[in-house]
This record gives C-alpha cells, structure tokens and sequence, in this order.
C-alpha cells in the first residue's frame, strides 16, 4: 500500500478517535468522501451497536460491507478494524461500510445464537437504513478470525432464522475457523471456554443435527452458499493453515464459487503490509466475477 496514504490514515484514525461524533464526513481522496455515523444503537444491549459510513453519492451505492472484528468470541472491538475499513473504503468507494460490535461471550452466556442473532439485527438496520437511501442491499460479510467464523456461519447456516442470509452476496473470511470439529482446532488455547460456550447444549435440536454441527461453518455449506474468499497465514499459531483445506474441500464439494490465499506470516499480519494491500486487491477481482454471475 502506498505510504503516504498509510501514513495519512493512520492520522486519520488517530483523529477519529478524538474527534468522535463531532466529524461527519470522511474525506480519503479528492472524490471520496463519506458520510459517519457512530455507536448507531441496533439493538437495547450496549455492545449492540456500529459505524455506518455511506458515500456521499448515494446513488451509486452497490452494496454494503459488513465488518465483523475477531477476538475469541470474547473479546476485541469495532476500533480494531476501522483503519483496515478505511483503506477499503478508498479501494470501494461505491460501497457502504457497516463496522460492527456484537454482544461478547462470558462465563454466564453462549456464543451462538446471541452473535449471529446480532448480525441478523444489524442487516436488518441496514436494510432499513437502504430503504431510506432508495437502494436494494446487498451485503459482503468481511470477519477476521472468530469474526469470520460468525460470517461463514451466519451465510452458511440454514437452521437459525436469519431473516437477511439470503441476501449475503459474498463473504470474506480472513483466518477464520471453518470447522470446529476437527482435532486441529482442538488446540486452540482457549479451546475449553469455546467447547463449554458456543451453544447451549441443554437446548433440544433437530434429530439429524447436533450441538456440533450447529456452529460449525463447513456442515452447512451446500450449492446455494454464498462465494467465499479466504486469507490465512503460513504461520499462524492460533488457526493453522489446515482449516483452510478443510473449507476449500468443502466448497469444492458443493460447487461453491470461492478462491484462496495465503499471506507469509502468523494470526496477526494480515492486515500488515503488503499482506493487506494483497487482500484489498483480491477482493476487489472477486467481486467483479461474482457481479458477472
């Protein structure tokens, strides 16, 4: 990525930061600029809310990226992707950028369906929002690490009644878990909180699906999946590269349109240069064939 536009946003996002809602528009190149809207409330919860950027040419919106952050499911925050929503945001001007928080997991709360319901909450504000611009949404679920675990399920999934899954064009999943029953995710370091709290086990299900096959992403995939791009380091010590092998097996399987990637370096880099310039781009090429579609 270009250097001083690097160093421009990181002086931007340093701003944003003090800033807060007194800043209206983003300015990232002379016929860039978007509108912002912070902390918008999308549910009653105070972790359930996020920042809305559209273009200023509302006219020529194509879609909406919905940025979901990593975190153990337990952790993280919006803040830690908005300069990577910024620098895609100068690469897609002509998209809407939603950067999300979800509620987070504890040791008296289940991940699923909490977290997927809130994804659910969101789209349905954006649609609402979409409806106001005089636009038809559509949506890319981008998520890095658990984030991306929640975009893949959430697109995927076909058992919780996400009443916006439909409308899911693609999905980008960067480092994300894609199946939680193998032995390799089994080494997660924070393995037992996950197995204890990804879903509520005393729930009953329906007699052909388990608690284990609910949250995890490759049991849902079939022909109707939406198309995934996918990025994972070569050395990543937290989820190794054979989560990526397992979810292109599967996406082959059912004749998914999907593509991946691998960046040299572990679960952290990707969003460092060049690893990130590379995403952007890659994204930007598989958009373009999913829109011939």
């Amino acid at each position: 990525m270009d250097k001083s536009f690097v160093i421009i946003l990181y002086f931007f996002s340093i701003s944003l930061l003090w800033t807060g809602c007194k800043e209206k528009t983003v300015t990232l190149a002379k016929d860039i600029s978007f509108e912002k809207e912070e902390n918008i409330r999308y549910g009653n919860d105070p972790e359930q809310k996020l920042d809305l950027y559209t273009p200023k040419n509302r006219g020529s919106i194509k879609g909406i990226f919905v940025i979901i952050h990593g975190g153990g499911w337990r952790g993280g925050d919006k803040s830690q992707l908005t300069f990577f929503t910024l620098s895609m945001m100068k690469k897609f001007p002509d998209y809407a950028f939603a950067n999300m928080n979800y509620r987070l997991a504890d040791n008296h709360s289940f991940i699923l369906p909490n977290q997927t319901k809130d994804i659910d909450n969101a789209l349905d504000l954006l649609v609402k929002k979409s409806v106001e611009m005089k636009f038809t949404p559509e949506f890319i679920l981008l998520g890095n690490s658990a984030g991306a675990h929640l975009s893949m399920l959430y697109g995927y999934n076909r058992i919780f009644d996400h009443k916006h899954r439909k409308k899911v064009k693609a999905i980008v999943n960067i480092v994300g878990p894609a199946d939680l029953n193998s032995a390799d995710f089994r080494k997660y370091s924070d393995y037992s909180f996950v197995e204890k709290h990804m879903i509520d086990s005393s729930k009953p299900t329906p007699t052909d699906i388990t608690h284990q096959d609910i949250p995890n992403p490759i049991f849902w995939i079939n022909e109707t999946s939406p198309p995934t791009i996918s990025y994972y380091g070569n050395r990543d010590q937290v989820i190794p590269i054979s989560q990526e092998r397992k979810l292109d097996s599967a996406l082959i399987q059912n004749k998914v349109k999907y593509e991946t990637y691998e960046f040299n370096g572990g679960h952290l880099d990707w969003d460092k240069a060049p690893n990130d310039e590379f995403l952007i781009n890659k994204i930007a090429a598989f958009l373009k064939q999913t829109d011939k579609k």
